[in-house]
């Protein structure tokens, strides 16, 4: 059982230590001079009636019957002294039920205002009141208050109401108690209530998640730790770049400076885009050339297509896509070609939009040469000359060779 602890907002103001004949009270404050962890709330735990324990386990070299007999001899409170059996006493009762022993006493105590519950006459206090009473802050009781709400609202303690100052009842398992108490009031902020609408959208309890974003280094060790938690976090940072762009450029960033990353995304790329292509062919019936058309896919390319993305679609998480992405795209691609070869109308169509893509190219990049720097600056050499008219030649050439076959006017 794992108990909160928040020191912060204890004050606690010193009062007269009990006396062993005060166990039996109900809520004694505890001396300031002593430690009390948190989970302790500075209250009195109620004396219990002491509950079996296992007392067959062997302890050392001990037999069993021995180990029990010895028990048996020292839960006689009458041997010890009455500050020990008040101890124990009280650890076992926090053993069992853990927060809720200190909820109850708020629970019975504590009433807005202080009014009396409706139909009792037991007057009960306000949460500021008890606070001063108990030597901590009214903060902290309120959170047990809201934590005994919340259980109080699925059924797993009584309400409020038909509690009364000094009642005991049977207490939930201490196990449960962290499932309805949260330490810090980071619930009432901005932050605290996104994440808790969050928690809610997710079917978890918003205190569970408080309690995980006010500790992130624990979360860091157990992302670093265990893979499980590792792909929980790498799904729900995905979900979040959706819709967070500043994310999603940290990540852009940190990914492109680290080079391991860098070159094991550009290789998912490469794979996400042949896939891509073969999908592109099944879902919509065309397949784009190596040339750059998009003509109508012949029956075999996308008998072929889908045969490959059949396999892919099929592939586990853990499974790499690599090695079938490059083998359906090969495939896939060698048909396209031997399809383009085979069809004389296409294949004139591709060697002509091939032509139009090289000769766009080339024209861009002689039109982005400065020629007012030629003239400015002394940057001639014979060599640039030579390139020129070498290239003015091909270009004659080019142009000769297809007025030849251009078909004749009649």
């Amino acid at each position: 059982m794992t108990i909160a602890l928040d020191p912060s907002d204890a004050t606690p103001s010193p009062v007269p230590a009990p006396s062993p004949s005060e166990t039996e009270a109900e809520t004694v404050p505890r001396p300031a001079s002593e430690h009390v962890p948190e989970a302790e709330e500075n209250f009195w735990v109620p004396e219990p009636s002491p509950a079996p324990e296992a007392a067959g386990e062997a302890v050392g070299e001990a037999t069993d019957e021995e180990a029990s007999d010895a028990d048996e001899a020292a839960a006689d409170p009458a041997d010890h002294d009455p500050a020990v059996v008040r101890d124990a006493r009280d650890f076992g009762v926090y053993a069992r039920t853990g927060g809720w022993t200190f909820a109850l006493k708020v629970a019975r105590s504590v009433r807005p205002g202080g009014q009396a519950a409706e139909g009792t006459a037991a007057r009960k206090v306000s949460a500021r009141a008890f606070a001063a009473l108990a030597g901590c802050s009214a903060e902290r009781v309120m959170r047990y208050y809201k934590a005994w709400d919340m259980a109080a609202d699925d059924g797993l303690v009584p309400q409020f109401e038909v509690l009364e100052p000094g009642a005991d009842i049977e207490l939930p398992d201490a196990d449960v108690w962290l499932s309805y108490y949260t330490s810090r009031n980071s619930a009432s902020s901005v932050r605290g209530q996104a994440i808790s609408a969050a928690a809610e959208a997710e079917g978890i309890r918003p205190t569970k998640a408080l309690e995980v974003a006010e500790n992130p280094t624990a979360l860091r060790a157990a992302i670093l730790a265990d893979p499980g938690t590792a792909e929980a976090a790498r799904g729900a940072l995905l979900d979040r770049m959706k819709e967070d762009p500043a994310l999603q450029t940290e990540m852009a960033r940190a990914i492109a400076r680290t080079d391991d990353l860098k070159k094991a995304v550009a290789t998912e790329a490469k794979v996400a885009d042949r896939v891509g292509y073969v999908r592109q062919i099944v879902e919509s019936g065309q397949v784009r050339t190596p040339a750059g058309q998009t003509v109508e896919a012949p029956a075999e390319v996308r008998a072929e297509a889908e045969r490959h993305l059949s396999l892919i679609d099929e592939l586990d998480d853990s499974e790499e896509a690599g090695e079938w992405a490059g083998e359906a795209y090969e495939s896939v691609k060698g048909l396209v070609a031997k399809a383009v070869e085979e069809d004389p109308a296409l294949r004139v169509q591709e060697r002509r939009t091939r032509f139009y893509s090289s000769l766009q190219k080339a024209t861009k990049v002689f039109e982005e040469l400065t020629l007012d720097e030629v003239m400015e600056e002394e940057i001639y050499e014979e060599d640039m000359l030579q390139r020129l008219e070498a290239l003015q030649e091909a270009i004659g050439s080019c142009i000769a060779a297809l007025r030849r076959s251009a078909p004749t006017a009649p």
